[in-house]
């Protein structure tokens, strides 16, 4: 008989995996993959019924509400990981839409700096707050200890992999 109870082996049933033939640390890593897919799945849905935005064009958005003067196309494609012809594309189509406006660097004639539009801030702050209340609704069923809990796991969770990735940069320099 499994000494893993029930309850977590149904949880674990999208990994196809028996939960007794896996360490901890790969079934938590399935888990979180797991929950972290079915939220962007959601919110994807979410923005193209509602908004019809695609989840880069909010993500692009976002960047651009932090970043009131603007940043050029190299910044943003740093920032969100994606190629810088990703984000050409993100942003052209931002541009005719009237949500961002692109203007010249003042120092940098090769570059260009991006700005949300006044309807860009706009657009971006309704959809931002929806965006807040989704993510709500989907944490609804998580106690609020539970919360406080899985953040302080994720936490260390987190300098846990920031210290591995120094430690392997750190021999790959030896």
């Amino acid at each position: 008989m499994s000494d893993v109870p029930q309850a977590d082996r149904e949880l674990d049933a999208e990994t196809r995996a028996d939960p007794n033939d896996h360490k901890d640390e790969l079934r938590l890593w399935l888990r979180l993959l797991t929950c972290t897919t079915l939220i962007e799945g959601e919110i994807r849905t979410r923005l193209r019924e509602r908004f019809d935005v695609t989840l880069p064009r909010f993500d692009l958005m976002a960047q651009l509400e932090k970043s009131p003067d603007g940043l050029t196309l190299g910044e943003l494609s740093r920032r969100m990981m994606v190629s810088n012809g990703n984000i050409t594309g993100l942003v052209e189509r931002l541009a005719e839409l009237g949500l961002v406006e692109r203007q010249p660097h003042p120092s940098d004639r090769r570059a260009t700096f991006v700005r949300l539009t006044r309807a860009g801030h706009a657009s971006f702050a309704e959809m931002a707050r929806a965006h807040a209340d989704w993510i709500a609704a989907l944490f609804q069923g998580v106690p609020e200890a539970d919360m406080r809990l899985a953040m302080q796991a994720l936490s260390r969770l987190k300098q846990s992999v920031h210290a591995a990735a120094d430690e392997r940069k750190a021999h790959a320099k030896e």
